[in-house]
């Protein structure tokens, strides 16, 4: 039995019964948060972490990552939707190699941890083989996050012969292999959901399958949504077969009508925004303002690493400033002037890509928020660094002030992860070289059989 007490931190606990402490200590035990209190007293044998300018927050939640691409970190930045899934998902996922995939997945993840991310959705669609899947799984595992590996489908052009990716349902037999085997664990660090086409991307036959699969074998099921539909009338067929419900998720959904949008947060479908990729590619404006409306959940993604940063500061602060600047608009054209008060407090952003983020994924049971009784999934931050310092409010403060540099110590059940601003674990010499080197092999490939 292992104890750790973080003294005297500032605390924004995202537990409503709690609320924030301007100073407080956490004791752990094991890897679960035991007490939180202004002063715990502990003996000798306790590790004690002292939170002196720093301010205790739960890990980032990134609900939306496609973290096997981060080995092409950059390809994107200038590319449309259309240009991304010619060149992307046509093209370069092709010279993918299981070992591509370990180290992309292994790299991305570190840098989650040491972004402030403890938990992520890791959006994997380029598995055509399961030594592929293994290799992705391996990399999440081998750095120490807390995952939930969405097992997807790759999207090629097809050969002579062969369906279409609409065509294709999950692979059952592969999803079995996992989820009776390494990913049969729910309490693990790495466990299973689906990444499935939905009904913009599949005939009506696979998406009848893959959220059948899904709910028989009481899986998380997210998929994109932010084009024209192959099935037109899919959500409401899947909601008369009663296959809609909170283990559903949605990224992106800007394209969504009021009445479909009614329908799905209804039937408690939940949502994983990606304002910066929406805003690139040309998804529409952004979904917030009409899903608070109608009472829909939020979670937040940093989606392609092959374009976007990582790190949730700049996502949830993109998030938060672009839909103020949608209901800036409204007021706009409504009244002819701006609201009288913000319309969404940094608070209710903060929730997003962390409390909110858990519960999406199924988990705000273990995770999301600093609880007695939860994963110790503890994020500090160095509020001294003259980015941050004074902290007046910390809410704001992690919101508009803190980035990656703030990030002092991170500790994912129990363990910790970075210390002192450096991550434990970092990757060796080796390992950068592989990742480098498997990011240029695959871009030269591509280009050479593009003809480019």
């Amino acid at each position: 039995m292992t104890k750790t007490l973080i003294r005297d931190a500032i605390l924004v606990t995202m537990d409503e019964t709690i609320g924030d402490l301007s100073s407080g200590s956490i004791l752990i035990e094991d890897d679960r948060i035991l007490e939180i209190a202004p002063h715990i007293d502990v003996s000798d044998e306790v590790r004690v972490i002292d939170g002196e300018n720093r301010i205790a927050m739960p890990g980032f939640v990134n609900a939306h990552i496609h973290t096997w691409q981060t080995g092409l970190r950059g390809v994107a930045a200038d590319w449309t939707i259309a240009e991304y899934l010619r060149a992307m998902h046509a093209g370069l996922a092709g010279y993918f190699r299981p070992d591509d995939i370990r180290i992309a997945n292994h790299f991305g993840a570190l840098n989650q941890i040491s972004s402030g991310t403890t938990t992520l959705a890791d959006w994997c669609h380029n598995n055509p083989t399961p030594d592929h899947t293994d290799a992705a799984i391996d990399g999440l595992e081998a750095s120490g996050i807390r995952a939930v590996f969405l097992h997807g489908s790759p999207k090629p052009d097809p050969k002579p012969g062969q369906k279409h990716f609409s065509e294709l349902p999950m692979p059952v037999a592969e999803v079995r292999r996992l989820r009776d085997g390494r990913l049969s664990d729910d309490e693990a660090l790495v466990t299973m959901g689906l990444a499935i086409l939905g009904p913009q991307m599949s005939v009506w036959e696979v998406c009848e399958a893959d959220f059948r699969l899904a709910k028989d074998m009481g899986l998380i099921a997210s998929m994109h949504v932010s084009g024209k539909f192959l099935t037109q009338d899919g959500f409401e067929r899947l909601a008369d077969l009663d296959l809609l419900g909170p283990h559903i998720n949605i990224v992106h959904g800007n394209i969504l009508n009021d009445d479909l949008l009614k329908l799905l947060v209804d039937r408690g479908v939940s949502f994983t925004l990606t304002p910066e990729v929406e805003l690139q590619m040309g998804f529409g404006d952004p979904l917030t303002t009409r899903l608070r409306k109608a009472g829909g959940r939020i979670s937040l993604g940093s989606d392609i690493e092959s374009s976007m940063t990582g790190d949730m500061f700049s996502v949830t602060r993109v998030a938060l400033q672009a839909a103020r600047h949608c209901d800036n608009l409204v007021s706009l054209a409504e009244k002819g002037t701006c609201p009288d008060s913000i319309t969404v407090p940094s608070r209710e952003a903060l929730q997003w890509a962390t409390i909110d983020g858990a519960r999406m994924l199924g988990m705000e049971h273990r995770i999301g928020s600093l609880t007695p009784g939860k994963k110790a999934d503890i994020v500090l931050l160095d509020c001294g660094k003259l980015n941050m310092f004074p902290v007046v409010d910390p809410v704001p403060a992690i919101l508009f002030h803190a980035g990656v540099i703030n990030v002092d110590t991170v500790l994912i059940d129990g363990k910790i992860r970075k210390w002192d601003g450096q991550l434990v674990g970092a990757p060796t010499r080796t390992q950068r070289d592989a990742l480098q080197q498997s990011g240029r092999r695959i871009w030269r490939e591509f280009r050479e059989n593009a003809g480019h």
